[in-house]
């Protein structure tokens, strides 16, 4: 019986895979499995995961036609995943020696539908503990009462992924698949259903999973089309919240998250390509224009004044925008 699936999405990694596979044979069980999708990559990593296949105890390598996004790449693993855990690792991160042993012990203990860690971000030789942000450690709580308040960081916006360990029975009920094609904030939207649809959960302060900053080919320093995805991801999560029982108390919280992501992306629009820049304002404009008018007028009254005048300004720009469609 396989105990434990691990996800590994892999693409154009070649300078980073070989310490995440080190660090994969440093967690090796004989009831464990690693399942390592590449992405249909174009430099040296598909020879360095055929080579893990024939070196590390419990490896499985599918790979992709063509490239699809790490959200396909991740259901890729779950369409092959036969553990009664799951778990995600990205191709550029590391974990400690023997982290999934020591993770799994504790959700077992536990016996809740998944736990979330805490982990080490990693940015050139700088390391700093990241911590999910819920007061309670080792403590089994409902999910749904950590998705507010809306003014406060909370659990749903830790969204990674690979910060835990899920048990099967998640993924048999469809909450551990993402959204495909996304190729940014592919976890947003996944978070929140986690959060909304699970029955328990609980945080631990278990720390091994180093979590790699500043690649220089991931999406978040590559000022393309790509990154616009975020935008799908959350219509997503105010989609899904609005047709929640508790619609109207989970709103302000997704539209608020929704605003902040809009304004760090305004606040950093030089690093798009001028044809990219302009479709985000336009696109921006219009998703505040989608937005229920008297949840975002109370969620910009909240905000700072400095976020809150950009949005207004994109919103008067969907107006105008809407009024000479009109026209």
């Amino acid at each position: 019986m396989v105990k434990l699936s691990v996800i590994v999405p892999f693409y154009n990694v070649q300078a980073y895979a070989p310490d995440t596979l080190r660090s994969l044979r440093a967690n090796t069980r004989e009831d464990f499995e690693f399942i390592l999708v590449d992405d249909c990559s174009t430099d040296g990593t598909a020879e360095l995961l055929r080579r893990a296949q024939d070196g590390i105890e419990g490896v499985i390598v599918r790979r992709h036609a063509r490239n699809a996004g790490l959200a396909t790449a991740r259901n890729t693993g779950l369409d092959a995943a036969r553990g009664e855990y799951i778990a995600f690792l990205d191709g550029d991160d590391w974990l400690a020696p023997g982290h999934y042993s020591r993770l799994l012990a504790q959700a077992e203990a536990l016996d809740c539908a998944f736990v979330r860690t805490d982990h080490v971000q990693v940015t050139g030789t700088a390391r700093t503990v990241r911590r999910v942000p819920h007061g309670p450690r080792g403590v089994v709580s409902d999910p749904r009462d950590a998705i507010l308040p809306a003014g406060r960081t909370t659990s749903v916006d830790y969204a990674f992924a690979w910060a835990g360990l899920y048990h099967r029975s998640l993924l048999d009920r469809g909450l551990l698949r993402f959204t495909d094609g996304l190729r940014t904030a592919e976890d947003r939207p996944w978070i929140w259903r986690l959060h909304r649809e699970a029955e328990s959960f609980a945080v631990l302060g278990t720390l091994g999973h180093f979590y790699r900053r500043g690649v220089a080919s991931s999406l978040t320093q590559i000022g393309d089309e790509r990154q616009l995805d975020f935008l799908r991801a959350y219509d997503q999560v105010l989609s899904d919240t609005a047709a929640d029982r508790d619609a109207d108390i989970l709103m302000p919280k997704a539209v608020r998250t929704y605003c902040a992501v809009i304004s760090h992306h305004m606040a950093s629009i030089g690093k798009f390509e001028p044809p990219v820049a302009r479709t985000l304002k336009s696109r921006c404009a219009a998703a505040l224009g989608r937005m229920p008018r008297h949840v975002l007028d109370d969620v910009l009254d909240s905000m700072d004044t400095e976020r809150a005048t950009v949005l207004r300004r994109l919103r008067r720009r969907a107006a105008v925008t809407e009024g000479a469609a009109a026209a």
